[in-house]
């Protein structure tokens, strides 16, 4: 057996109701309607990857015995937010986790798909039996910073798109041989990429790409990395084997279009049983999604923790995942999860630490903007603003890490309270 055996959201400690800064920035309400989101994760200044990453993992590594955590042999962060082209940011989550030293440290990148293939990596890390009974954490973590130059212009290539929906966020997974959250379908995959220049990263803080591009890049990775699937998986059915299905969810109407697509071609459902399907199966992996945003190399894993937090497992389900990532790859696989699991994802209060948030309002938020620019790609000295908007970065009531200080490219952290 192999899979998660305890994973854990983290999405800040600030956020913004997405509907208020649709009217503010007086978007086509009727449009955004469709994008069926609530709100969305905030970055402060005093809020890096690493922070995100490192608030995720905390609590797995605390529960674990000294026996256990050192066991850990494998540390792998996900993401297309790094701050540094050579140094990867697994060293500071591995020295700030207080990790045994005899461990791979290293990165991953392939947009919104790296999650799911450093999750892959951890599986296989643990099937190969190389070190029987060794742990993998993976940690996903991205952030999205909307910057704005001097006078005002946004930095982003699609501003009125990608604001409401891009998040900030990261979700920490323990993978081992004890799957007690998510047991792995060994063998039960199905992936399909190609080149497409559908969003890209053209520089450290700019993101570009053509949406309707990128949509049908969705659409078309989903079937084909499903059909993959399907050909691997004997007796495979997209309408009846799946309990549920965790999409990755750029945002909520992207998802319900692709899963429309789906149940159209391939199981040649009505628009009222889509509709059914699409409430049953789908919706509780977008109850967290509708709340952080898209976290890129994180949000398919989010929509699997979603899934887990919301969804009925009384009795056994399984969970079919879809993973995409710009540019691109894509994968579909598979794994059931138990009530044991639900059980010990649910005592982690991922819902209360969302509820707790602070939310902004259109006036800090547009300050914030102004902040970002403070951060930028290469950033070599900086003390955070640690009196812009303080009341956020102690609003989760629980101990916190948050960036100190940047000292000659060096990123420094301390706990707050």
């Amino acid at each position: 057996m192999v899979g998660i055996e305890a994973i854990n959201l983290f999405a800040g400690t600030a956020c913004l109701d997405v509907a208020k800064l649709a009217r503010h920035r007086q978007l086509d309400m009727s449009r955004f309607e469709n994008l069926l989101m609530k709100e969305k994760t905030v970055a402060l200044p005093c809020e890096d990857p690493i922070t995100f990453a490192v608030n995720a993992a905390k609590p797995l590594i605390d529960a674990l015995t000294p026996e256990e955590k050192d066991r850990i042999e494998m540390v792998i962060t996900c993401t297309e937010s790094a701050f540094d082209f050579g140094k990867s940011m697994s060293t500071y989550c591995h020295d700030l986790l207080g990790l045994n030293r005899n461990c791979r440290l290293f990165e991953l990148k392939n947009a919104c798909y790296s999650g799911v293939a450093g999750l892959q990596m951890a599986v296989n890390f643990v099937l190969s039996q190389t070190s029987p009974g060794c742990k993998a954490l993976v940690i996903a973590t991205d952030v999205s910073r909307f910057m704005v130059e001097e006078g005002g212009e946004a930095l982003s290539a699609d501003w009125s798109f990608a604001e409401p929906s891009g998040g900030s966020g990261a979700v920490a997974m323990l993978v081992s041989d004890r799957p007690h959250v998510f047991q792995i379908d060994v063998g039960a995959n199905g992936y399909y990429g190609y080149e497409v220049m559908d969003t890209c990263r053209p520089s450290p803080d700019t993101d570009a790409g053509d949406t309707d591009l990128s949509l049908l890049s969705y659409l078309n990775c989903c079937e084909n990395a499903y059909l993959e699937y399907q050909k691997r998986v004997e007796g495979a059915h997209f309408g009846e084997t799946f309990g549920y299905l965790a999409y990755h969810t750029p945002f909520g109407g992207m998802v319900k279009g692709a899963h429309r697509n789906m149940m159209r071609k391939l199981v040649k459902a009505k628009p009222a049983d889509i509709e059914d399907d699409f409430q049953r199966r789908v919706a509780p992996g977008l109850t967290h999604c509708q709340r952080v945003g898209n976290i890129m190399g994180a949000t398919a894993a989010l929509s699997l923790a979603s899934t887990i937090d919301n969804g009925d497992f009384d009795t056994p389900k399984r969970v079919g995942v879809f993973s995409y990532g710009s540019g691109c790859c894509s994968e579909f696989f598979s794994g059931v999860v138990r009530k044991e699991g639900q059980e010990r994802l649910r005592a982690l209060g991922i819902k209360a630490r969302l509820d707790n948030r602070y939310e902004l309002s259109m006036a800090q938020y547009d300050q914030l903007l102004e902040k970002s620019r403070e951060l930028k790609f290469g950033t070599r000295n900086l003390i955070p603003d640690a009196d812009f908007i303080a009341e956020a970065r102690t609003a989760l009531k629980q101990p916190t890490l948050l960036l100190k200080e940047i000292k000659e490219f060096h990123r420094e952290y301390e706990w707050v309270s």
